[in-house]
């Protein structure tokens, strides 16, 4: 399986650390962050990543920035996208079993590493339950067509 992973000047080293334990677990990692702490902007990276799962370039993606939260809002922009921020492992399970998100997202100013670590294979481990979660998740994208003018 592929992950894309994305991440602002705020998430470097936890990007790099994600990335390391990603690949110890056997995932194929693209970098779609930066590599610098020079300041630029979250909404680049959430798109790229986000983009990136739309189009089936990688499986999933993985979203850090200073909270989580600005960077999933760019992705979730993108159609197709189902971005959620987790700052603990019971919720990226959740989101994953009832939401089917395909980008997980946290924050490096919010969390540490050993539960960033935590909130990844929670969230990978856990698998889409479908049922009534799938009618859900398909209101959901309607509202998409709405807003683009397909419905």
């Amino acid at each position: 399986m592929k992950i894309g992973i994305g991440n602002d000047h705020a998430a470097v080293a936890m990007k790099n650390e994600v990335s390391d334990y990603l690949k110890e677990l056997g995932y194929e990692v693209v970098n779609y962050g930066t590599d610098s702490d020079a300041s630029c902007s979250y909404a680049v990276y959430g798109e790229k990543v986000a983009r990136a799962v739309a189009a089936k370039e990688v499986d999933l993606g993985i979203l850090i920035c200073g909270t989580g939260v600005g960077i999933s809002l760019a992705a979730n922009k993108v159609k197709g996208i189902r971005a959620a921020v987790c700052s603990e492992s019971c919720t990226a399970r959740l989101v994953r079993q009832h939401n089917n998100a395909n980008i997980l997202a946290f924050g490096a100013r919010i969390i540490g590493i050993e539960t960033a670590k935590e909130i990844v294979k929670a969230w990978l481990d856990a698998e889409f339950e479908g049922g009534r979660h799938q009618e859900r998740v398909d209101m959901i994208m309607a509202i998409e067509d709405k807003e683009q003018g397909k419905k």
